[in-house]
């Protein structure tokens, strides 16, 4: 046998796909409606196979409650390497999770907002970097369309964000500036959630990061200058160089759900006063108590004061809610959403049952019987 008829049998002997037997992991960039898209992880078996899988999610997790989400890493079964297909077995443990939008796995928020075309407003982005103090992923600011002010504008931006206790990245998706620098020095190697109002320039950022994604991008509205939604749904994005990035819809108004006490935890000029000694109060909300230490002349204290009111009124109308547990019953409808569903009251709507029917008659014979007896003696 020559060694070419040799080569040829050897690689003809060679299986086309790998033993199903080893274990196939990888992250979820995609959801939509019951279908995820799951990037696999590369290895010596997987190099030669379709990048990306289309996969379902096993009945075994759908009915323990078990959500799948993007960045959610997961085991793929029963692979279908010719179609490119799957099921997802398991997901592991997260470390970071965010419901809104929903992300699993992040290490870092980018809150985008632009200086022009909607007009930078002070209150919407303190709102904004509220919530994402609110989470355990690391802030990020970026600042769009620095083309559209002055140098002293910006820097009179510049040094009221090193007041309020921030460092921004400037640039210009339009000019191309600083786009490279913040993929450097922000991104790279990390899954980091795009944040911020609509009509910033979020999805056009992402279009200069990741020159291969083409996503819809629609202008700001002329009467509101708000941005028009035009991402749909969350979808993670692979950075030059390594890292990915979450794109998600945009919200002009994030809600302020989080604990009144932690509130001033969220502003880092409060932190640093309530790092630098306590208030005489262990309860104190820093409004009219006495020995505060955070109340002051802070430029962002009103801000502060009004998002209190506004959590407190969150968690007493979630407070006045009925009990979910005693009243609903929790049921794990399509794509593993849980709906609470009104509990039946069991005397009023369910009929009774035919031995408990029987029973009940034998008590009131036995009880007749009884009183018989009695009348006679």
């Amino acid at each position: 046998m020559s060694d070419g008829e040799s080569i040829g049998k050897s690689i003809s002997d060679r299986p086309l796909f790998p033993d199903s037997d080893f274990p196939i992991w990888g992250t979820v960039v995609a959801v939509q409606a019951n279908f995820y898209r799951v990037k696999l992880e590369s290895n010596r078996e997987t190099q030669f196979l379709p990048q990306f899988l289309l996969c379902t999610r096993r009945t075994r997790l759908k009915k323990i409650g078990q959500k799948v989400m993007v960045g959610d890493r997961v085991l793929v079964v029963e692979p279908d390497w010719q179609d490119a297909r799957g099921a997802i077995g398991e997901v592991s443990p997260r470390s970071t999770e965010l419901q809104r939008p929903p992300v699993a796995n992040g290490t870092h928020i980018l809150l985008v907002f632009a200086l022009g075309e909607p007009t930078l407003d002070p209150w919407q982005l303190s709102r904004f970097l509220v919530k994402a103090e609110s989470t355990d992923l690391q802030l990020c600011l970026c600042f769009n369309k620095s083309d559209l002010i002055t140098a002293l504008e910006r820097q009179q931006w510049q040094q009221r964000l090193v007041n309020w206790g921030y460092e921004a990245n400037y640039i210009s998706v339009k000019q191309h500036q600083g786009i490279e620098e913040l993929l450097l020095s922000r991104l790279r190697g990390k899954i980091t959630v795009v944040a911020g109002p609509s009509g910033v320039g979020k999805s056009s950022l992402i279009d200069a990061l990741v020159p291969s994604v083409n996503l819809r991008v629609g202008k700001v509205s002329g009467k509101l200058q708000r941005g028009r939604h035009t991402t749909r749904h969350v979808e993670l994005f692979e950075l030059p160089g390594g890292g990915l990035l979450a794109d998600s819809p945009g919200f002009n108004q994030p809600d302020l759900d989080c604990l009144p006490s932690n509130l001033a935890w969220y502003f880092p000029e409060a932190r640093v006063r309530l790092q630098q000694g306590n208030c005489q109060f262990s309860d104190c909300l820093h409004r009219d108590e006495p020995g505060c230490n955070v109340r002051g002349d802070w430029e962002r204290y009103e801000y502060y004061l009004d998002f209190l009111d506004k959590a407190i009124a969150y968690q007493a109308a979630r407070q006045q809610q009925p009990d979910q547990e005693s009243s609903l019953k929790l049921k794990v409808k399509g794509a593993g959403k849980n709906q609470y569903e009104p509990k039946l009251q069991t005397k009023k709507y369910r009929r009774t049952s035919r031995k408990v029917r029987q029973q009940n008659l034998q008590d009131i014979y036995q009880t007749q019987l009884e009183e018989e007896i009695e009348d006679q003696l």
